[in-house]
């Protein structure tokens, strides 16, 4: 078992698009779970290890956005009925040593922010060695601040140049130089749930901000999600489709401004909200825009009743004919069948004129049976 673990014990760059997963069901079979992570990007390799109670594996991704997205949304996914762990395939002592790299601290977090989301947004700086948000051990929430390690020096001013004040998740973030004087703490843990060396600015600004309550992060009245961004031919179902099929909880109210370009989607209750701003943000495009995601500048007030929506109607297929669904059906019967057997049937006459139909059904001459035979097999 040993030597099978130690075949993924790989350099940093690799890790950097590795993913574990634990926790994972018995009945989870390689393949399955290959399928699972598959969903969110191109998958180079896949291994899964059993074990008597729960199985773990490792997923390889040829690209680092891949599996950013993979921990993000599959994190605590229920697979028959177990929650799955998802990581970063940190192996134990193989994690780069990042301590003679150039250090920014990073402020002005959203508590949804995890050390690979953080990773993830300045990957784009070639040194960029690690990334760790900082974790408040007894509250169970992020101290809204972290800080990223980069080999090269001119990559870290230009990633305090380029980075600071831009948008991560819901919230503008500050970046600048890591004071060279930081101070060491024991009692810390990263969002991933390791214990590391915590670096500092010296500055007691970020606990006076992370003590107010009030901010829409920190506060569990506020549920709903600001949408902007939207293009002007977004409607309130579209947005529902869209939120809802993001599966970040139950979604109690759906509004779009169209002439003002946004909208809200609230949520039963403060995490659900917080999840559906950072799987929001991580969407392509909604009809050819890139969709921004924030909170919405109101709390919920108390009392507000709480109605989940119903699940929005799917988007339209093609309507069939009574005959055209008759012809069908017939059309997978003969299929089934011998050629002989078909052959005969249409010698006798049972093949043609069926409910008006001719011989054409045969054919795919019903103009909407061809179009729609992938959606019909597929509510089958």
């Amino acid at each position: 078992m040993k030597r099978e673990r130690a075949i993924f014990i790989f350099s940093f760059f690799s890790l950097c698009r590795s993913v574990y997963a634990g926790n994972i069901h018995t009945q989870v079979t390689e393949i399955l779970l290959q399928e699972i992570f598959a969903s969110t990007g191109p998958i180079e390799s896949c291994k899964l290890i059993r074990k008597d109670k729960s199985s773990y594996g490792f997923v390889h991704y040829f690209d680092r956005r891949c599996a950013s997205m993979a921990i993000m949304t599959l994190n605590g996914r229920h697979i028959f009925g177990q929650p799955m762990k998802v990581n970063w395939a940190y192996a134990t002592g193989q994690r780069e040593d990042t301590s003679s790299h150039f250090n920014i601290f990073v402020g002005d977090l959203s508590p949804e922010v995890t050390d690979a989301a953080l990773f993830d947004s300045f990957s784009a700086f070639n040194s960029c060695s690690d990334a760790r948000v900082m974790w408040d051990q007894k509250t169970g929430r992020s101290r809204g601040f972290g800080f990223v390690s980069f080999r090269n020096q001119q990559d870290a001013q230009t990633a305090i140049n380029e980075m600071n004040g831009k948008w991560l998740s819901s919230r503008q973030i500050r970046c600048n130089w890591a004071t060279k004087g930081a101070t060491f703490g024991e009692d810390k843990h990263s969002s991933d749930g390791k214990s590391v060396v915590e670096l500092t600015n010296g500055s007691s600004e970020d606990g006076r901000e992370l003590s107010n309550e009030d901010a829409p992060e920190n506060n569990p009245q506020y549920t709903t999600v600001y949408v902007g961004n939207l293009s002007p031919e977004v409607t309130q179902l579209d947005l529902h489709r869209l939120f809802y099929t993001l599966g970040a909880g139950a979604i109690e109210e759906v509004r779009v401004q169209r002439n003002k370009g946004f909208g809200f989607v609230r949520y039963n209750t403060h995490d659900e909200a917080a999840l559906a701003i950072q799987m929001g943000n991580a969407q392509p495009y909604l009809f050819s825009r890139q969709i921004k995601c924030s909170w919405g500048n109101k709390p919920t007030p108390s009392g507000t009743a709480s109605n989940p929506l119903p699940p929005p109607a799917p988007v339209p297929v093609p309507a069939l004919s009574a005959m055209d669904l008759v012809a069908y059906e017939r059309q997978l019967v003969l299929a089934k069948m011998h050629p002989q057997a078909q052959h005969s049937l249409r010698q006798a006459g049972l093949g043609v004129n069926v409910a008006g139909g001719s011989a054409a059904m045969y054919d795919g001459g019903f103009q909407n049976v061809a179009a729609a035979h992938q959606q019909l097999m597929y509510y089958q």
